[in-house]
């Protein structure tokens, strides 16, 4: 397989697509380096985030990575948990992670969505110093949202199958959506 090799000093910030008030926001671990020379979130070929996310109920077509900002208007927001790009997530400790948290804990709590989703258990491990996450709707709140932990869709996590993501992200759907709506909310 190969691989685009992209020079540390032409990596941008990946932008935070967030707006106040939003149903749930996912929350990626860190930008992968496609995603962080693009500008754009889950730009990686092998990614299933879009495709989840619609088949899931959450968008009303498969949008592409340059279409991230249409999620505003489905009530859905993306950020990261730490900013720092890398080839894989596993290539930041939980040290970097943790040390994140405090920072990232604010913005949740500045923009105030219902729900805030962590894509894997990693990032909220390391931001709550806890070891046994479970997936889904978790006890406790972070940054004032209801925490939910899905299946990172990352196409180097193959642990997981397109429907088992779909089902699981489908879970997050409904008790974000009001009843009886589509999929606007």
């Amino acid at each position: 397989m190969e691989r685009a090799c992209v020079a540390p000093d032409s990596l941008q910030r990946l932008p935070d697509i967030l707006a106040p008030g939003l149903s749930v926001v996912f929350c990626g671990i860190n930008p992968g380096m496609l995603a962080a020379s693009t500008g754009r979130h889950f730009a990686g070929k092998g990614n299933r985030f879009w495709r989840v996310v619609h088949l899931a109920g959450f968008t009303p077509e498969q949008f592409r990575p340059e279409d991230d900002h249409a999620l505003l208007q489905y009530g859905c927001g993306l950020t990261t948990a730490a900013t720092r790009p890398t080839p894989r997530a596993n290539d930041l400790s939980r040290v970097e992670i943790h040390a994140a948290a405090a920072e990232f804990e604010r913005k949740i709590e500045r923009y105030a969505p219902r729900y805030v989703a962590f894509l894997g258990k990693m990032a909220l491990a390391a931001m709550s110093n806890t070891r046994d996450i479970q997936w889904g709707l978790q006890s406790a709140a972070f940054g004032g949202a209801r925490a939910w932990v899905l299946p990172n869709p990352s196409g180097l996590n193959r642990g997981f199958s397109l429907d088992a993501l779909v089902s699981a992200y489908r879970e997050l759907y409904l008790a974000v959506a009001p009843t009886g709506s589509a999929i606007a909310y």
